[in-house]
């Protein structure tokens, strides 16, 4: 669908090219792939700017955009100045690393209480470094699958 043809479906008005273009909560809620009470709560709390037409909250696309780049996210979370999980640096969360290994992230939680897995705890979260998961698929996966073909 081109930009013209999306603009007229969504309701997106465009009165001069100098003036930004605007969508309704329902709108945003979509190109946000969140719901309309999310919104709807963000408006509340001012951490998005709309504006009330008479009965309809209307949201400039910009100031969408600006909300998107502010929103929390865990990948930017900090602790003690430093990136949390610093990918670049080997340091990966539970849900990381149990995507990455194609396992629960239950079964993550449980190897690092019972030891088979070391991870550090750093404020509310717990942190993996690249390492020890490699040294975890070792010695601890890759066992288990040879293991499992052997009786077989």
């Amino acid at each position: 669908m081109d930009r013209e043809a999306y603009d007229q479906k969504s309701g997106a008005t465009e009165a001069a090219p100098a003036q930004k273009k605007i969508v309704s909560i329902t709108e945003a809620a979509r190109i946000n792939n969140v719901t309309r009470q999310a919104i709807y709560v963000a408006i509340k709390q001012k951490k998005l700017r709309a504006t009330k037409d008479s009965t309809r909250w209307t949201i400039h696309l910009d100031d969408l955009e600006e909300y998107r780049k502010q929103k929390y996210s865990r990948a930017k979370s900090m602790y003690q100045g430093e990136l949390l999980f610093d990918n670049h640096k080997g340091f990966y969360s539970v849900n990381q690393v149990a995507k990455m290994l194609g396992v629960p992230a239950q079964k993550i939680y449980y190897a690092t209480r019972v030891g088979l897995l070391k991870a550090s705890r750093r404020g509310a979260a717990w942190v993996i470094h690249m390492q020890d998961v490699k040294d975890y698929q070792e010695n601890y996966l890759n066992k288990r699958a040879q293991e499992a073909q052997q009786v077989m």
